[in-house]
């Protein structure tokens, strides 16, 4: 089952119009999750194929598709939860990823590409991170964006990207002030994730040690 096989009938049923001959046996197969709006949140190659696809039971435009076994090929469950708090449109809260598990932040951080509209190359102010809840590398990727952009964004999906962010372009570009509050939690939570490639820094210390060197001023309370 695909997180329950409703999720992916809704994305089926969601793709209506998008082609409008039936689908035919032996085409691939595309998971899209769709929120309550019609807005596509992700979508998902899957490696099964079509056995059969007639017109549903249910009636209207509605299609009933046999398919393959995906075998794991397939979202993970941790999926799930995340993009039932997503289909209501992009979160407009602070902190609702803090309440998942590393997988369950990745998944978040997954949709965040479909985040709120972003202004290019703002500059100047100060913004603030709620560390409370930066208790993993995940979590850090996520508190740093909701600071800088509001809930349900991203500011980088890995400390390369981040970097990208910090050159220019649809994000907070230095300078600016960033006060990163509870800092010492993601300090200690992190201190095991050693990039040896970058001197022996943690996690943590790249991630300031980055912000500094593009121009950020980081204070850290």
């Amino acid at each position: 089952r695909l997180l329950g096989m409703d999720w992916f009938l809704l994305a089926v049923r969601g793709m209506r119009g998008v082609k409008e001959a039936l689908p035919q046996k032996g085409d691939p197969i595309t998971l899209w999750r769709l929120d309550h709006h019609g807005r596509t949140m992700t979508s998902c190659r899957l490696d099964l194929d079509i056995v059969e696809a007639r017109p549903s039971v249910l009636g209207g435009a509605l299609i009933d598709v046999t398919l393959t076994d995906p075998g794991d090929d397939r979202p993970t469950l941790a999926a799930r939860p995340v993009w039932e708090i997503w289909s209501g449109g992009v979160p407009t809260l602070l902190n609702q990823w803090a309440q998942f598990d590393a997988q369950g932040r990745s998944e978040w951080l997954d949709l965040t590409r479909v985040g709120p509209y972003v202004p290019e190359g703002l500059s100047g102010g100060t913004y603030h991170l709620d560390g409370q809840h930066v208790t993993d590398r995940n979590g850090l990727l996520l508190a740093l964006g909701e600071a800088l952009l509001g809930p349900g964004a991203h500011y980088g999906r890995d400390l390369d990207s981040v970097s990208d962010y910090l050159g220019g372009g649809l994000s907070v570009v230095p300078p600016f002030t960033l006060v990163w509050h509870h800092a010492d939690i993601a300090r200690h939570a992190l201190a095991g994730h050693v990039l040896h490639h970058l001197g022996g820094r943690s996690y943590f210390e790249e991630t300031v040690n980055l912000l500094r060197e593009k121009g950020v001023t980081v204070v850290l309370q």
